[in-house]
């Protein structure tokens, strides 16, 4: 749920305001930071979120009262002050890191025995066809009882926290092609897989090539080197681990929209910076007729949600291109404490990925990153993870400037990935 809160909301720290408050339309209230007003519901709401973030009961209650003086103001002057509001959200998207680690019940999953029976049995159905993973259709994946728990957590990844964990696919005892097909059919279901690179493969590989990630061409997930917070090109991002690293190589995610949320109670002069479009390069796999850049802000409030599109790396780069415009003092400030506050503990939930487990992602709404990682010294015991890229048609609202700035759309008006024409669409069971 959005609610806006007014320029220069300082630390909100005291929920006994909030009881005190005159019962009126609008509150005015002066904090170190500056001066705004909010409607009673607007200041509960806040303070309540703050009071959640920052514990404030060890203070005198003298002191949490005397330098926050509460008057109402005038609906005019509201009116005046809410045209530059920030929204505040407080919906399932908004979590923290630290909550979610104290309650995995409300996201990792675990499949039955009769779930993994029906997997095994639409991967032998298929595999007896011997054709090309791509020649599979929706109504070829029969797994009543799975598909049921696929969809549901389907919806909880696109309108709910945007995240959710499926541990305990037996993938030791399969081949790679049978964990491909096996999690191939589940993403039909999902949504259409969507083109990772310029090289039209719609089945990604996320392993260590041994490349350089500071190389303009050099994607993170080719290398072993800690990926910061960002998002993808499509509406789901989808892992499946076949092979663990020796050492590190955790799963890291933080929920943008309380990033969000922290960054405009902190700065909300920055906050306004990241909602203002940034130039990000498209590692030269420019679709015909683009610029080899795109633009779009960090930052989106459209339809009720915040809606995060953020790669810094892609930003960085695209520094380098001909006629992209060099980032400003402020906007290099604002992506710095963004960073910031992605990394802050209690923001961030680390999880780590075993063989056979599966994470699906709302890129909308959560920043996924990786930490670097030791690989084994075996070739057949690197860490290996296959990746899906999801357009779902029924996926959050989106607004003009993310569809217009996005690499191109599936049929349906969703942003399809990496999509380049003349290239055809792959399904490697390897990294190339």
């Amino acid at each position: 749920m959005q609610h806006a809160f007014l320029n220069e909301l300082g630390d909100s720290r005291f929920p006994e305001q909030a009881a005190i408050a005159p019962r009126r339309a609008m509150v005015r209230t002066t904090s170190p930071r500056g001066t705004f007003a909010v409607t009673r519901q607007e200041w509960k709401t806040v303070i309540r979120w703050e009071h959640t973030e920052k514990r404030r009961s060890d203070l005198p209650i003298a002191n949490r009262l005397g330098d926050w003086p509460l008057h109402t103001t005038s609906s005019a002057t509201a009116a005046a002050s809410r045209q530059d509001a920030l929204p505040f959200f407080d919906g399932p998207q908004a979590w923290r890191g630290a909550d979610m680690a104290a309650h995995t019940e409300r996201w990792l999953e675990h499949w039955s025995d009769e779930e993994i029976t029906e997997i095994e049995s639409a991967v032998a159905h298929f595999e007896a066809r011997d054709v090309d993973l791509l020649d599979m259709r929706a109504s070829h994946y029969v797994a009543p009882q799975a598909l049921q728990r696929v969809m549901r957590i389907r919806n909880d990844v696109l309108h709910g926290r945007g995240f959710a964990l499926l541990r305990g696919l037996p993938v030791e005892r399969w081949t790679i092609r049978q964990a491909a097909i096996a999690y191939w059919g589940m993403g039909l279901h999902m949504g259409e897989p969507c083109s990772q690179n310029g090289k039209g493969h719609v089945l990604g590989h996320v392993k260590n090539l041994g490349l350089d990630y500071g190389d303009a061409g050099t994607r993170g997930y080719q290398t072993n080197a800690r990926l910061p917070f960002h998002t993808d090109g499509s509406d789901i991002v989808g892992l499946l681990c076949w092979r663990s690293g020796k050492a590190g190589g955790l799963s890291s995610l933080t929920s943008s929209t309380a990033v969000f949320n922290r960054l405009a109670l902190r700065r909300p002069d920055l906050a306004r910076v990241l909602m203002q479009p940034f130039c990000l390069t498209r590692w030269g796999e420019v679709p015909e007729g683009r610029k080899p850049w795109s633009e779009a802000p960090v930052f989106m409030s459209h339809g009720g949600r915040m809606i995060a599109r953020y790669v810094r790396s892609a930003i960085h780069k695209g520094q380098d291109l001909a006629g992209v415009p060099k980032l400003t003092a402020q906007q290099i400030e604002a992506l710095d404490m963004l960073d910031e506050i992605t990394k802050e503990p209690d923001m961030v939930l680390d999880m780590e990925f075993l063989p056979g487990d599966i994470q699906f992602v709302c890129n909308y709404n959560v920043f996924h990153s990786r930490t670097a990682f030791e690989d084994w010294p075996e070739t057949e015991r690197k860490r290996h993870l296959l990746r899906l890229w999801l357009a779902c048609d029924d996926g959050p609202d989106l607004p003009d400037v993310l569809i217009q700035n996005c690499e191109g759309q599936t049929a349906g008006g969703r942003p399809n990935g990496i999509a380049v024409p003349g290239v055809p669409f792959a399904a490697p069971l390897e990294a190339a």
